[in-house]
């Protein structure tokens, strides 16, 4: 079997890859406690504070379900507008072939560490740090078909098991 896609990662692919890795670790329940914590307790001091504590709540509260994500969406922006040209990707029983203008790489399914699935994205990381991000927007019908394949290609390291 065989998958072939050409596709260039957009600010939001970026942007929806790294709120993913935030609220989906530690850094994002600390996030998600401090908010909860500013609110409570602005809704306890409210009638009693003055301006500036007033002021530092509401920022308070603002910082991760609004600032953060524009911050982020604004250096995914930056990332994106590096990219210049589109990623041609295929998967075959021998590993992920990759060429993006005149670099060709090829990597054997030996060498992949891990799939992720996420709502809107498959994950596959030649390791710790680096990957391909391939979206809904670029799989389309074939995410879920597309997902089997790979995991079946990991477990086995890419060799064909007997049916």
């Amino acid at each position: 079997m065989k998958y072939e896609y050409t596709y260039r990662n957009t600010a939001a692919d970026i942007w929806q890859l790294s709120m993913y890795y935030i609220y989906g670790s530690l850094v994002g329940v600390c996030n998600i406690i401090f908010t909860t914590a500013v609110f409570v307790l602005g809704i306890v001091r409210w009638n009693s504070s003055g301006l500036f504590f007033r002021f530092g709540v509401i920022l308070g509260f603002c910082l991760f379900p609004l600032i953060q994500p524009v911050l982020i969406y604004w250096k995914a922006r930056k990332q994106a507008a590096v990219i210049n040209q589109d990623t041609k990707v295929s998967f075959d029983d021998w590993g992920i072939h990759i060429k993006q203008g005149e670099k060709c790489s090829e990597i054997k399914w030996e060498k992949i560490k891990r799939i992720a699935k996420k709502p809107n994205m498959i994950l596959i990381f030649s390791d710790s740090t680096h990957g391909f991000v391939l979206t809904t927007r670029v799989l389309k019908e074939e995410k879920d078909e597309f997902y089997a394949y790979v995991v079946s290609k990991i477990k086995t390291g890419g060799k064909r098991t007997a049916s």
